[in-house]
């Protein structure tokens, strides 16, 4: 995977560890991943995007073989998490970029893009909707599909347990025949350390605290001033939203976006066209560093 990529390791002010993979040349772009995944989802896509961009695909703070700067879940809020990914681009030699992000990675992407307009060029979301727009919705349906939302904030350390007991079955169920192997060997190999499912548990904990409160303070206050990418899979839980780009253009005027014919995992599902997709974006939306 990621022929012709560095790995580096990226030492943060706040004492965190930003694992990337760097690769390809032109304007940069930062690739964040979902839950349960890491870097290693981008397989497919980044070397197509690395055709005429410096792709920076990172393991967030706390998966794969990143640390979080701290245990509290605040450290492990969008915001927080924003602040890492920004300070790790500046030592990279990266003052302004793109972001794309899918899942977990997503929500951090647009946090980045809130925070911080001065470094973000360009944003793609990846099959999400914002979270307090999630959760203000909840209804039976979604409390039946996305169970895991709930499971994984409850505190203590009830999930972590339970997890352990057989993390493949809890990681992979619905999964089959979509993760290459290569990549499904890194998705095991990182959920399998303890520290790392616990990261996955301190971040839905803050999705369901600290990023929903962040989200509700700039409801109607802040919008996103970039560019604005969604894509997601029409046979995915989006699916179901009658209108996604309705849902996400109070956040993000500049905003375009369409459907894929896959499910939720698009860039292991649809590389080809989840790559096509955005390198059109962003070669629309080029600019220099």
């Amino acid at each position: 995977m990621f022929d012709g990529f560095t790995c580096q390791d990226v030492a943060t002010p706040a004492g965190g560890r930003v694992r990337v993979r760097v690769g390809g040349s032109g304007p940069p772009v930062l690739l964040l991943h979902g839950y349960p995944q890491t870097s290693a989802m981008w397989h497919l896509v980044a070397p197509e995007l690395a055709r005429d961009h410096t792709v920076i695909a990172a393991d967030l703070p706390g998966y794969g073989d990143s640390v979080a700067p701290g245990d509290e879940v605040a450290a492990f809020g969008k915001r927080a998490m924003a602040r890492e990914l920004v300070s790790v681009m500046g030592r990279l030699g990266f003052r302004r970029f793109a972001v794309a992000g899918h899942d977990r990675g997503g929500r951090c992407a647009y946090r980045l893009a809130l925070d911080h307009p001065d470094a973000v060029t360009a944003l793609a979301v990846l099959d999400i909707l914002p979270t307090a727009d999630v959760l203000a919705t909840v209804d039976a349906e979604f409390a039946r599909s996305a169970w895991h939302w709930f499971f994984l904030a409850q505190p203590g350390d009830l999930p972590e347990r339970l997890i352990a007991a057989d993390p493949d079955a809890f990681f992979l169920r619905g999964a089959d025949g979509i993760f290459g192997e290569a990549a499904l060997r890194a998705y095991r190999a990182a959920y399998r350390r303890p520290s790392v499912v616990h990261a996955m548990c301190q971040d839905y904990r803050a999705g369901a605290t600290v990023d929903r409160a962040d989200d509700e303070a700039d409801r109607g206050r802040r919008r996103i001033a970039c560019p604005t990418l969604v894509l997601w899979g029409a046979a995915g839980p989006l699916g179901r939203t009658d209108d996604v780009l309705a849902v996400w253009r109070p956040w993000a005027p500049g905003l375009t976006g369409l459907a894929l014919d896959c499910g939720h995992y698009l860039a292991e599902e649809r590389p080809a066209e989840t790559a096509g997709a955005l390198r059109e974006f962003l070669s629309a939306t080029r600019q220099d560093p």
